[in-house]
């Protein structure tokens, strides 16, 4: 009798292996319990900009690290990333979407009267902080950002600025700060957005402008190829790795930073709000995340949840202040 019960014991067990599910999940996702199946990240301006770069950088370290896998990154430009708000507020309950947003979205909202706001959705987490840059082309007749204001306090309209966000958004905020500290009426500066800086280097490199503002990050590689000419720096140091000074070393009385950060659908059930943020900061905790931060010379900036709910509201009264204030709103 021992073989038969022997025989149906071994059954059994292979029965169970076959039938009951493993407990942990194979693949890349190492046990970190951060992983979402079928995450999209959808990016609200075009390929090259701030939150593209941000956004991809983000999902290859998140897939390096092994805290999730197959992520897709997905542009969806318009109106300053209004649109891709739009979509992002349509999507109620949707916990296998993020976005990719920061300071210009901010922005966007009150200078094209956007009917979704920032506060419809579910905000992740704040991730970085970055300088803006002022930057021309390598054959632009500005060696010094004290030429370029010269040139800019005679004739600004003359001097046109182009900048990867649209009005109300951070590449146009900081010229126009930088404007009033110059002595240049704000409502003369000739201020040319693009969607992204991509669309802005190749317009700085065409001379379809006479001198650019937009993230240090973006514009990295071609002050490295000799290709543009930083001018200033609009953060309170300098920048590592560029050659430029900060615009209060310039002279003129302006400190101006960017950020940039995940949003989500709003409705999210408890599960999926929580493992959403649970992702981002993890990230933060990763090596291929803290070389990407040296790598773009982007300051960590880590706020999660609620307390970023707190930052972007705060944010949206500043930005109205500041608009309203230099006559633009």
């Amino acid at each position: 009798m021992r073989q038969p019960r022997a025989w149906l014991a071994a059954l059994g067990a292979a029965l169970l292996v076959t039938c009951v599910p493993p407990l942990v999940s194979g693949g890349d996702d190492r046990t970190t319990g951060t992983a979402i199946p079928g995450l999209r990240v959808l990016v609200p301006n075009a390929p090259g900009g701030g939150y593209d770069l941000t956004a991809r950088t983000a999902v290859k370290a998140m897939e390096e690290a092994g805290l999730s896998k197959n992520i897709e990154v997905f542009n969806l430009p318009g109106a300053g990333g209004t649109v891709g708000l739009g979509r992002i507020v349509g999507e109620r309950g949707n916990g296998r979407l993020a976005m990719s947003m920061g300071l210009g979205v901010v922005g966007s909202v009150h200078t094209n009267r956007s009917p979704s706001t920032l506060a419809d959705t579910t905000p992740v987490a704040r991730l970085i902080e970055e300088s803006d840059i002022v930057v021309v082309g390598k054959n632009s007749p500005y060696r010094t950002i004290q030429d370029l204001i010269r040139a800019w306090r005679a004739g600004p309209r003359s001097v046109p600025v182009g900048g990867g966000s649209s009005p109300g958004g951070p590449d146009h905020l900081a010229p126009m700060l930088m404007a009033r500290a110059a002595g240049v009426p704000p409502r003369q500066v000739n201020y040319v957005p693009f969607d992204g800086g991509g669309e802005l280097t190749a317009s700085i490199l065409g001379g379809k402008v006479g001198f650019g503002m937009t993230g240090v990050g973006e514009t990295r590689d071609q002050i490295a190829a000799g290709e543009l000419r930083p001018l200033a720096v609009t953060g309170a140091r300098r920048v590592p790795g560029i050659d430029a000074p900060t615009l209060k070393e310039a002279g003129l009385d302006v400190e101006f930073t960017n950020w940039r950060g995940i949003v989500a659908p709003p409705g999210l059930s408890d599960r999926d709000r929580d493992r959403m943020v649970a992702l981002w900061t993890e990230l933060q905790r990763t090596e291929q995340w803290q070389k990407a931060l040296r790598d773009n010379g982007w300051t960590p900036a880590f706020l999660p949840g609620d307390r970023f709910r707190a930052f972007i509201a705060a944010e949206n009264g500043r930005v109205a202040s500041v608009l309203k204030e230099l006559g633009l709103a």
